[in-house]
């Protein structure tokens, strides 16, 4: 067998999933409980992997702390090579990778070429951060004094990641981490423990990473997740889900003074003026609520629409949603594929059935066949119903009407979100200025939130996190400014 084939087959869904891997090593680990793999599309199981304690955490650090002292040390140009040969072992294996993505998260076609083609492209930039840990000289009120500020590895990052997105937001935070000098423990979701995890693990060991740089253990959150953000060998936690979980693990992590960098949920607005291009605005919206199942922090989970132009949008829109194709991830026209799922699923349900009770019209769709929720639009919605006031996190649209810039901008800010959102209008002033009196971390004008850049900073205000990700600003999340004074003359002293 062929190097080549050798490696598509361990980077497939028929490779040999079942082992934590710890200190370079990939641990079978045959005493621990194990749990299984499912496609959500047949719900059949097609891999095992290992249930992970406390005490595996624990050694995951251990190795962590002991490999980074040593990788700090590693030169800028053989870290950038490392995490360069990641993203070009990506590309090589594209098929292998998007087809681990259908199998084991639902991924549509779609959202198989997105998230793959994003986590190469945040990759490749990431090499770049080996070499961009720039500090500075600075003068001082001293005379004599040279005063030198470095940027130093944080040491070991604890990367607890999502279910939904899950290589391109495990590999946002790894690869970034092993660029600037830092070792990881990475714990993936425990539905997608592959594709946010363990794959990434394989990729890093294919790429001649040393031992113990990068840890995968896998396992529930409970045990696995509560332990990597406790574990006082860690430097910074960073964690990307729900709201709720997100504040458990800041505890966690500040307990210990490990630094938090918290993206977590969101309930973000698709704000349509009356003088908005219509046609424009609905393809965008349907995109923002349908992409990924609208499985995804920055869809869109309210639209609110000028009540001038509301029955012509939600008209438009339903058509649009109802042609949708719901259906296998791996059929190259699928648009839509399944929830996780079932309590996932059962979530959207009890959902949509609220909004309707509380007296929001069903336009379409709000049925399911196993894992498969059909798309669905709600209008009549207000602010308040089960639908529009939470992370909704499905395929489902409601659409609030209102009746003037204020009354847009109250609603957009009624929630305790404030991560992302999009304004529409033909008037870019006037949308912009909407855009500006938005709390949100990231908003984006004639478009729709499902956006993201390696170079631009993605997080949220309010209750959606603390700190950025992607470029400088995860630079500064991941190393510690250093100042170092050098007194090159005699200094006198008062006494």
């Amino acid at each position: 067998m062929s190097v080549q084939t050798d490696r598509a087959t361990q980077l497939s869904v028929d490779g040999d999933w079942d082992a934590l891997f710890i200190d370079g090593e990939w641990r079978s680990v045959p005493d621990r409980d194990r749990r299984n793999v499912e496609n959500p599309t047949t719900r059949e199981t097609f891999a095992q992997v290992p249930d992970g304690t406390v005490e595996d955490v624990d050694e995951a650090y251990e190795a962590a702390v002991t490999a980074q002292s040593d990788w700090e040390k590693t030169t800028p140009d053989r870290r950038a090579e490392v995490v360069r040969t990641v993203a070009s072992l990506m590309e090589e294996y594209e098929d292998e990778i998007r087809e681990l993505l259908a199998v084991e998260g639902g991924s549509a076609p779609s959202k198989q070429a997105i998230e793959h083609g994003g986590a190469v492209t945040f990759v490749h930039d990431a090499a770049s951060f080996a070499f961009r840990m720039s500090g500075r000289h600075n003068q001082s009120k001293i005379p004599g004094k040279e005063n030198i500020v470095q940027r130093k590895p944080a040491g070991v990052v604890g990367v607890i990641s999502p279910w939904n997105v899950p290589l391109k937001l495990s590999i946002r935070a790894v690869a970034p981490a092993i660029a600037t000098g830092n070792s990881v423990v990475l714990k993936p979701a425990g539905v997608t423990p592959i594709t946010g995890g363990l794959l990434i693990a394989r990729l890093f060991e294919m790429a001649g990473l040393p031992d113990g740089v990068l840890n995968v253990v896998t396992g529930p959150g409970s045990t696995v997740g509560d332990r990597t953000a406790s574990n006082p060998a860690s430097d910074v936690i960073a964690f990307t889900g729900s709201t709720g979980v997100g504040r458990a693990v800041g505890k966690n992590a500040v307990d210990h003074f490990a630094l938090p960098a918290l993206e977590l949920g969101g309930n973000n607005p698709h704000v349509v003026l009356e003088d908005a291009d219509l046609g424009t605005a609905v393809d965008a919206g349907i995109f923002g609520s349908f992409w990924n199942q609208g499985q995804v922090c920055i869809s869109i989970n309210r639209h609110l629409v000028h009540e001038s132009i509301y029955d012509e949008y939600v008209e438009r829109f339903t058509e649009r949603a109802a042609e949708l194709k719901v259906g296998d991830p791996r059929e190259d026209d699928t648009v839509v594929g399944p929830i996780i799922d079932e309590s996932q699923r059962d979530e959207i349900l009890e959902y949509i059935d609220r909004t309707v009770e509380e007296g929001a019209i069903l336009e379409t769709g709000g049925d399911h066949d196993g894992l498969f929720v059909e798309p669905t639009v709600l209008s009549g919605v207000t602010n308040d119903m089960a639908a529009a006031c939470n992370e909704h996190f499905g395929p489902v649209a409601p659409i609030i009407p209102f009746s003037d810039e204020e009354e847009a901008i109250e609603l957009a800010n009624a929630t305790e979100y404030g991560l992302a959102g999009s304004v529409h209008s033909s008037d870019r002033g006037r949308a912009r200025d909407v855009a500006d009196r938005i709390d949100v971390g990231m908003m984006h004008v004639n478009d729709q939130p499902v956006n993201a850049e390696p170079h631009v900073p993605f997080g949220g205000m309010k209750g959606s996190g603390v700190g950025r990700y992607n470029g400088d600003w995860i630079i500064n999340e991941f190393t510690e400014p250093k100042w170092t004074s050098v007194q090159r003359e005699p200094r006198e002293y008062p006494f």
